[in-house]
């Protein structure tokens, strides 16, 4: 198996950027639809359940397929020999910060379980201020794996 891993290595990269990428598009745009859904767009409307169909394709067509993908080429590069070197601190800092990119993903599913039921709480200002999340986590991730620190 790490022949395998270390013969398909760059594809194997390719596979998890695009992933990533694709994840990403999805986190940084589901809260800005759901601050439009909040302050623009009245329950119970056609237009609340346009933004209820957007939200659930994105989350189900996009981002659940992308964050899977992401989670199993990551994981091979882990798993391929001499890439990671467990003594530094650089993956434990990316894998924190995976963790919190996934646990990001699975509150924008309860948000969109709220929308459905007409019970959101939150503001539109909850939703900007979320946003940020992904940006942070991003930036941790990149400069964790391109500076190895």
């Amino acid at each position: 198996m790490q022949d395998f891993l270390g013969e398909w290595y760059f594809w194997i990269k390719a596979m998890h950027i695009v992933s990533v990428i694709s994840w990403m598009a999805g986190l940084f745009y589901l809260p800005r639809l759901f601050v439009y859904h909040t302050e623009q767009v009245e329950q119970g409307s056609a237009t609340d359940l346009m933004f209820q169909t957007m939200e659930r394709r994105l989350l189900r067509g996009i981002m659940g397929p992308a964050s899977v993908a992401t989670w199993f080429f990551g994981l091979a590069l882990v798993f391929t020999p001499g890439i990671v070197d467990w003594s530094a601190v650089w993956p434990w800092t990316k894998a924190a910060a995976v963790l919190g990119m996934t646990w990001f993903h699975h509150w924008l599913m309860i948000r969109r379980k709220d929308f459905m039921r007409g019970a959101n709480s939150r503001t539109g200002r909850d939703y900007r201020i979320m946003n940020e999340v992904p940006t942070v986590l991003l930036l941790v991730i990149v400069f964790s794996v391109v500076l190895k620190f």
